[in-house]
C-alpha cells in the first residue's frame, strides 16, 4: 500500500455495503436515550458500538475467558490494529503495559488514553503517561474497551493512540449476594510456573445500595530463570440510588507488585539457552492506592448531570545492575494525582434534528518526585542522590454537540487544554518550566444505512504534553511545544445476531513528536520528530445458525496492515521501529453441551528496532531485524451449572521467537515457550 487512497477504501467500504444494497431505511431510526450511566464516554455520544463513528472494539468477560490469555497484552493482540510489545526491561515482567497503535511506539504505552473506570491509569497522566506501572489485573475487568478514532474530545492527553478502557467487574444487580472464585496454574515449558487467584462477591441490598469485593493475585515466575513476581490487586464498589433519577457511586482500590526483570540477552547467550537470566538482582517493585467518587442525575429525558472526583498515589522503584556488574542503580518515584470531571447535557429538538450538547471540564493535579542514586556492589555503599520535583496543573474543558438528523448522527467537538509544569533540580537547584495552550477540534460522522450497518468517518486532533523528563532541555531557544497529530478515518461496521463485520482505512499524521537528540549527554529533547501512519482494519465474527448442520460453531479473523513511516532526520523514508505492517487473528469456537473448545492463531510480519531500520544483528543483540512469527493456541472447557473447567496450551507448536530490549538492558527478549494451563472456576 504505497499512499493511502481514498478509492481502496470505498471499495473495501462497498463490501461491507453489499449485504444490505437492496435495503431502505423505510422507518425511522430511533434516538438512543441520553442516558448512559455507567458508560465511560459520557452523554452526548452512542454507547452503542454498533452505531460508535469511529473504529472500535470491545471484549467482554466471556471473550477473555475463551481466548485463554494470561495477561491483558494477550488480549489486546487479538485486536485489530493494535500491536502488543516487550522491548523494555521488564519484558515478560507483570509490572508494565506495553501497547502500540497503528504503528506508534508501543513501549509503555506512552501514545494512548489509558483508563480503568474511566480514570487515567497512568502515575502522572500528563507528566509521565508511560505505563512502566500498570496497575491493572485481568482477572478484575469486565470488558476492554478500545476506541481508536472519533473519541478525542473527551479524553486525552495522550490519544493519538486511541482510547483503551478498562471496566471492572459490575456490582450485581437484584437482592442478594452472588460471587466466584477462580484459580489458575500456568506451567512454561521453560523456566518456572505461576499460579493466579481471583474471587469477587457483591450484591445489592433492599435499600438500593450495592457493594461488590474483588481480588487478583499472581505469584510464581514465568518462563525466564530468575523471573519471579508477586501481585496483588483489591478493589472496592459501591453504588447508592439517592432516588429514582441519582445515584453516588464510586471505588476505593490498591495494588502492589514485585517483578524480577532477567534483562537482554546477547545472541551468543540466546543461542546458549534463550531463557537464562544474566541479570539475577534486576527488580521493579511498585504500589498504588486510590479512591473515586461520583455522581450520576439523570434529571430528566432531556437532561444529565455527573460528576466524579479521584486521588491516587503512586510509588514504584527500580533496582538495575550496570554490564560491568560493579554498581545498582536504584531510582525510587513517588506520585499523587487528584482530579475533578463534571459534565451536563442538554438535548434540544428543533428544525428534524435533535441535539445532544455536553460541556464538560476536567482538572488534573500531579505532584511528585523521581529519584536516583547508585549503590557500589562490592562496598554496598550509597552514592550521592539526584531528585527532581515535578508539579503539573491541566486544565481541560471541551464542548460536542451530536446531532441527530434521520439516519445521520454527526458529532463536531472542541477540546482546550492549558497546562503548566514546572520540574525542579533539588540538587542543583535550578527548575524548569512550561506552560502550553491548545485546542483540539475534531468531527464525527456516521449514517445508519441500515439496522445492522453504520458507516462512518471522522477527523480528529491529538497531542502529548511535555513530559517531565523532557522538561530538562527546555530554554529559551528551545520551547519544547506538546506533540501534535491528526487522524482521519472511513469506515463501516456491520452487526447483527450472527455476524459482526467491520473495515476502517485510517491516516494519521504525526506532526512534531518530541524525540531525543542522539549523541547528546546528557538527554536533550527537541520537536524534531514526524511520522505518518497509513492502514486498513478488518474485522469479522460469525455464529452459524441453531438450526443449522455447524450450529454451535463461532468462526472470526482480523487482519490490519500498517504502514508508519517517518519523515524527519536522517532516516526519513524508513520504518518506525517496532511495528509489524502485518497482522493477524483467525479462530473458531465450537461449543456442545456442556464443552467448548477453541482454537486459534495469531502472526504478526517482521519489525525494525532502531530507526536506521538495521537489518544486520550486533553481537550484543540490542540491534537488528526482528523476525515475523506465528503462534497457535488451543483450549477445551467444561462448564456445568455453578462450575467450570479449561484446559489449555498457548504457542501450541512451541514457536521460539523474540523482540529486542532497547533500554539499558539491550538483547534480545525470548517470548513465551509453549505454556499449559489449567483452571477452575466456582460461582455462587
Amino acid at each position: 500500500m504505497p499512499e493511502f487512497k481514498l478509492t481502496v477504501v470505498a471499495a473495501a467500504v462497498a463490501v461491507l455495503l453489499a449485504p444490505a444494497a437492496h435495503a431502505q431505511q423505510t422507518d425511522e431510526t430511533p434516538i438512543e436515550s441520553i442516558q448512559v450511566s455507567g458508560s465511560w464516554l459520557g452523554s452526548g455520544l452512542q454507547n452503542s458500538v454498533k452505531n460508535f463513528a469511529g473504529a472500535r472494539t470491545v471484549v467482554n468477560q466471556e471473550d477473555i475467558a475463551a481466548s485463554g490469555a494470561a495477561n491483558i497484552g494477550d488480549v489486546l493482540r487479538r485486536i485489530p490494529g493494535v500491536q502488543s510489545t516487550d522491548n523494555s526491561g521488564t519484558a515478560g515482567s507483570a509490572i508494565s503495559l506495553n501497547i502500540g497503535v497503528r504503528g506508534l511506539t508501543g513501549r509503555y504505552s506512552p501514545r494512548s488514553t489509558v483508563l480503568l473506570d474511566g480514570i487515567p491509569l497512568a502515575v502522572a497522566p500528563y507528566g509521565q503517561p508511560q505505563l512502566s506501572f500498570a496497575p491493572v489485573s485481568l482477572n478484575n475487568i469486565e470488558s476492554i474497551d478500545v476506541v481508536r478514532g472519533g473519541g478525542a474530545v473527551r479524553y486525552g492527553p495522550q490519544n493519538v493512540g486511541g482510547i483503551i478502557n478498562f471496566r471492572s467487574r459490575a456490582i450485581p444487580q437484584g437482592e442478594g449476594v452472588s460471587g466466584d472464585a477462580t484459580v489458575r496454574y500456568n506451567d512454561f515449558g521453560q523456566g518456572g510456573s505461576n499460579r493466579q487467584y481471583s474471587a469477587f462477591v457483591g450484591g445489592t441490598a433492599a435499600s438500593g445500595l450495592g457493594v461488590a469485593l474483588m481480588y487478583s493475585g499472581m505469584e510464581g515466575s514465568e518462563w525466564r530463570q530468575g523471573s519471579g513476581e508477586r501481585v496483588n490487586d483489591f478493589a472496592l464498589k459501591f453504588r447508592y440510588p439517592l432516588d429514582h433519577h441519582s445515584e453516588v457511586y464510586g471505588k476505593v482500590s490498591y495494588y502492589d507488585v514485585l517483578s524480577h526483570t532477567p534483562g537482554g540477552l546477547t545472541v551468543a547467550q540466546y543461542n546458549a539457552n534463550p531463557y537464562q537470566n544474566t541479570r539475577p538482582t534486576d527488580f521493579w517493585s511498585g504500589d498504588r492506592k486510590g479512591v473515586d467518587v461520583g455522581y450520576l442525575n439523570t434529571i430528566s429525558a432531556t437532561q444529565e448531570f455527573e460528576v466524579k472526583a479521584y486521588y491516587n498515589e503512586s510509588f514504584r522503584q527500580s533496582s538495575l545492575i550496570n554490564a560491568a556488574k560493579t554498581q545498582v542503580t536504584w531510582q525510587p518515584r513517588n506520585y499523587q494525582v487528584t482530579g475533578i470531571e463534571p459534565r451536563y447535557t442538554q438535548r434540544f429538538n428543533g428544525g428534524g434534528m435533535t441535539h445532544d450538547v455536553t460541556v464538560g471540564y476536567r482538572y488534573l493535579r500531579e505532584r511528585g518526585d523521581d529519584n536516583s542514586y547508585a549503590q557500589s556492589v562490592a562496598t554496598g555503599v550509597n552514592g550521592a542522590t539526584t531528585s527532581f520535583i515535578n508539579s503539573t496543573d491541566a486544565h481541560s474543558a471541551y464542548i460536542d454537540d451530536r446531532i441527530a438528523l434521520g439516519a445521520w448522527r454527526i458529532t463536531p467537538g472542541v477540546r482546550y487544554e492549558h497546562i503548566a509544569s514546572t520540574r525542579e533540580d533539588a540538587t542543583a537547584k535550578s527548575s524548569f518550566e512550561t506552560g502550553n495552550n491548545k485546542a483540539l477540534p475534531s468531527l464525527n460522522v456516521a449514517y445508519l444505512l441500515h439496522r445492522a450497518l453504520t458507516v462512518f468517518a471522522n477527523y480528529t486532533t491529538s497531542f502529548g504534553a511535555v513530559q517531565n523528563t523532557q522538561l530538562n532541555s527546555q530554554t529559551p531557544s528551545n520551547p519544547l511545544k506538546p506533540e501534535v497529530a491528526k487522524t482521519a478515518e472511513l469506515g463501516a461496521r456491520w452487526k447483527d445476531a450472527a455476524l459482526s463485520a467491520e473495515i476502517t482505512a485510517f491516516k494519521l499524521k504525526f506532526d512534531n513528536q518530541i524525540a531525543q537528540v542522539p549523541g547528546i549527554t546528557p538527554a536533550t529533547f527537541q520537536n524534531i520528530g514526524a511520522t505518518n501512519h497509513d492502514g486498513i482494519e478488518t474485522a469479522v465474527d460469525y455464529s452459524f445458525d441453531e438450526a443449522s448442520a455447524l450450529a454451535g460453531l463461532n468462526v472470526y479473523a482480523n487482519y490490519t496492515y500498517t504502514k508508519a513511516i517517518q519523515e524527519s532526520g536522517a532516516t526519513a523514508g524508513l520504518d518506525v521501529p517496532f511495528y509489524s505492517r502485518n497482522t493477524d487473528t483467525i479462530g473458531a469456537r465450537y461449543r456442545v453441551g456442556a464443552w467448548t473448545a477453541n482454537l486459534s492463531t495469531t502472526h504478526q510480519s517482521k519489525q525494525y528496532s532502531d530507526t536506521a531500520n538495521t537489518v544486520a544483528e550486533a553481537a550484543n543483540g540490542g540491534v537488528g531485524l526482528i523476525p515475523g512469527f506465528r503462534t497457535w493456541n488451543a483450549q477445551l472447557s467444561w462448564k456445568q451449572r455453578a462450575y467450570e473447567v479449561a484446559a489449555g496450551v498457548n504457542n501450541l507448536t512451541d514457536k521460539r521467537y523474540y523482540t529486542r530490549n532497547v533500554d539499558g538492558n539491550a538483547g534480545r527478549m525470548a517470548a513465551a515457550p509453549r505454556t499449559a494451563y489449567l483452571q477452575l472456576r466456582v460461582a455462587y
